[in-house]
Formats: structure tokens, sequence, C-alpha cells
């Protein structure tokens, strides 16, 4: 997810404030719930990062629309031509205390950034891919869908970009008008989808969307091959910034549909058999009937749709995922085995408690309310529980990992690691034992790591047995 998408000020300020000195909230284990299953301990491997100001070029046949980036970014979207003109803010700063990110915009190029979604290839290589552009479908129209090939080598500390698509569309596979119409190349953008999660199936890419929301099945040079609708419960799932979906013409008219903004495809697992796709959505549906987000037994859940990569369609079957506390949001999913997946849930703060401003003192060299709840769970779901809850095994807590031999490059204190991001998005197996987790850094939006500096792209590759094997 991006950070503009969904999220207000007003939000913000609903949620309680952090008030616990740094040092203990860190160190303190989450909240005990049976429903949430165990909490098992991490222990950090190595870490990479890529710096947050790395950008790619848009290919020579682009419109010179896309030669440069973030536009019409400001807020009332007027065209903002000047490289490195408008500063870039933390979204999540006090509105007495704005926190400076230290990049400007626009960019000169397309950023590589915004990780949402990983794929292990084996070795030290990996498919990530970058998300919509700069938080919303009206302030992307020049940010190119790409996905990049990156090489990871934690035990040597190094990240490498080798390759990077940029997805397009010469075929008109997409069945509503897209920003480059009229173009040859027809490059697809932030302004026609919001892709947060891939998965690759022999010769195609799946990506999953969160303005329709739609999957999206491309070549391996991102070449659209086919966009499919969403549907539960044998009805189609459409979002307000589904192109199908238009503003009534008279002030008390009404406008219908079951998905929230920015609540569309978070994460996207592959079955270990490469049948069956697994869509998860980041928000929960409306329900009509109780007239709000679904729920089961008072708590916020959210629908695992499954796609049959055979039959090309869905199958009607889902599955409930239970948020542990209601705003919170998924950031990705994979799965471990046939009937296991990993999933990050998290909310939606951000900054290490141990850089927290003193209680009701906000300043810009300070997080006035810093991350709390951010996890890994192993959650279990069958064929025969579809329809019901999946169960959660148990987590890791992403705000308190162990680094006793002191693996990070970035982010320890005291021994303990920690991802205080507000969005991270990327999680995959890549052993029995370990695994790896990456943020979406919200280029210039995201300030958690430091308070004034938009946080690189980073990844750990972490230990976790436990949390694998979890039953």
């Amino acid at each position: 997810m991006r950070f503009m998408k969904s999220f207000t000020l007003a939000l913000l300020a609903s949620v309680a404030v952090i008030c616990a000195p740094a040092a203990a909230q860190q160190a303190a284990a989450p909240s005990g719930d049976a429903a949430e299953g165990k909490a098992f301990p991490a222990v950090l491997v190595g870490q990479v990062i890529l710096p947050a100001a790395t950008f790619v070029p848009a290919p020579a046949d682009a419109p010179a629309a896309l030669k440069t980036s973030g536009k019409f970014t400001n807020a009332d979207r007027a065209r903002i031509d000047a490289v490195g003109s408008v500063k870039g803010v933390s979204v999540l700063s006090n509105k007495a205390a704005p926190r400076e990110t230290g990049l400007s915009l626009p960019f000169d190029g397309q950023p590589v950034q915004g990780f949402s979604g990983i794929i292990w290839e084996g070795g030290n290589r990996y498919w990530v891919l970058t998300d919509n552009g700069f938080g919303s479908k009206a302030n992307s129209p020049d940010a190119m869908l790409t996905a990049h090939r990156l090489e990871m080598d934690f035990e040597k500390g190094r990240i490498d970009r080798r390759a990077t698509i940029f997805l397009h569309d010469p075929d008109k596979k997409v069945p509503y008008p897209i920003v480059m119409e009229g173009t040859e190349r027809r490059y697809l953008t932030g302004a026609d989808f919001d892709i947060e999660s891939l998965q690759k199936v022999g010769d195609s890419l799946w990506f999953g969307d969160e303005f329709g929301p739609f999957l999206i099945e491309t070549d391996l040079e991102g070449k659209v091959k086919a966009v499919f609708e969403t549907q539960a419960d044998g009805k189609v799932v459409r979002s307000p910034d589904h192109p199908a979906v238009t503003t009534p013409s008279a002030p008390d008219g009404k406008v219908a549909f079951t998905a929230y903004r920015s609540k569309g495809f978070e994460g996207m697992a592959l079955s270990p058999d490469k049948t069956k796709l697994y869509a998860l959505l980041e928000g929960p549906l409306y329900d009509a009937a109780a007239g709000g987000k679904e729920q089961v037994d008072g708590k916020e859940v959210l629908r695992i749709l499954e796609f049959d990569l055979g039959k090309r369609e869905w199958t009607g079957r889902s599955w409930k995922y239970p948020l542990a506390q209601a705003g919170n949001a998924i950031g990705d999913f994979n799965m471990v085995d046939a009937t296991h997946g990993l999933v990050i849930e998290r909310d939606s703060l951000e900054g290490s408690p141990v850089s927290a401003c003193a209680e009701g003192q906000p300043a810009a060299n300070c997080f006035d309310k810093p991350a709390k709840f951010k996890r890994v769970y192993n959650v279990e779901f069958t064929p025969e529980s579809a329809g019901g809850l999946v169960r959660k095994l148990g987590y890791i807590d992403l705000m308190a990992i162990k680094d006793p031999a002191g693996k990070a490059k970035q982010g320890t204190t005291e021994g303990v690691f920690d991802m205080p991001f507000f969005t991270i998005e990327d999680v995959v197996m890549v052993s029995p034992t370990r695994i790896v987790v990456g943020n979406d850094n919200n280029l210039p939006y995201s300030a958690g790591r430091a308070p004034q500096r938009n946080d690189d792209n980073e990844f750990v590759l972490l230990e976790v047995p436990d949390l694998l094997g979890a039953k």
C-alpha cells in the first residue's frame, strides 16, 4: 500500500499515542493473544540496502511525459515541471512539526523504489516490483509500472539491480482507456493500475492490482497478456478507482462498490504446484447487510480469493484472514507449503521508539507516534477450511529482531534490530529456516528509520526456524 491513498491526518490523530519509554517499548514483547498464536524469535543474518535515491531512465521510446516523474504530486495536482523543486515531507509528520525527507520532486527519470512484492528464484536472484507511484491514481500518471530483477548477496552485504521491465499494452488487452492510450508502446502508469504483488508462472508474470482490483498477466518483458476482473461470492468486486465506477450525475446520487479505496490486492501467494493463486485483499470488503466492514466474531477480516491458473478463472473459494486489531493492513503474502503461508500485518505508524518525541512535544527531529505493530505471521488454510477463518499459528515481531552478531548496516540498538517503517511489503521463504523481508519506502514520503531522511529500500535475511516450523 502507498501512503496517501486512504491515510489521513485525521485517522492518524485517532491512533492512541505511544507513551511508554522508548527503550522499554522496543524491548517489550507484543501482547499475548491465543488467537494470534505464539510469538517466535527472529535473528538477523544479513542486511542489504538500495539507497532511496536510485533511479532508472525511461525507455528510449517512451513519451516525453515519462522522462520525468512526480510532476502532479502537489495538493491541487497542478503540474510542476522543475525537477527537484518541491521538498518531500513524511506523510506521517505531525502538522505542527513536518519532517522533511531530504528528497524533492519531480524526479529526473523513474524511481527504483517502493518494493511491494517479491519472488525468490533461487541463489541470490529475486524479482521485486515497484508499486503504482506516488500514492494515488490522481497523482501518478507519469510513474511507470515496473518490475526489477535483483541480485542480493546477504553474506557480502551487496544488492545489484540486474534488469528492469516496464509494463506495456501494445496489443490493447486492457479493456479500459489508459493514460498512454494514443501511443504505440502504450506504457502503463500508476494512473492505470496500482500493482502491489507478483508471481511468476512459466513464461508469465502475474500482478495483483489495488485499483480494480484486477489480476494482470504479462509476459516476462512486461507485455500485457490479459486482465481479469475480481469475483468474491459470485459477484464482481470493485473499488472506487475501478474504471467502471463513475461519479453520480447529481449531488444526491449514489455509487456502489464493495472494496474500499487502496484496499484491493496487496499480497498474492502461489501454490507450490503452481496451479493456484491466492490473492489477499489489504482491507475488509464492505458488508452491506451489516452496513460496515466485513467482520467475524467482532474482528475485521480480509478475503483470500483463489484463482485457478489452468482454467484462468476464480474458483469461488475464499478464506478470511482475521486482523489482530481494527485498522491494521497486510503487506505481503507468500506460501511456505501447500497449506501454510507467510503474511505481513502492520499498523499505519512509522519510526523507531528509540527516537520517539517526548510526550506531547512533537518535533521535526523525532517520531511523534512511532511504529508499534509490525509482524510476520505463519497462517494455515486448507481446502476443507474454505469459507472460514485462516488459523494464525504464530508470528515474529519485526520491531524486536535479535542482532547478536551486529549484522545490521543500520537499524540496531543495543543488540535489537527493528523495521519501523510505515509499509513493510515483501516477505518470502528462502530455506526451511530463513525468510527475506523488505520495506516499501514510499519515495519521497516515508522516513521511519531516521526522522528526517527518506527510508532506503532495505532487505533483511532472518533466521526463523520456529516460525516456519509452526503447525
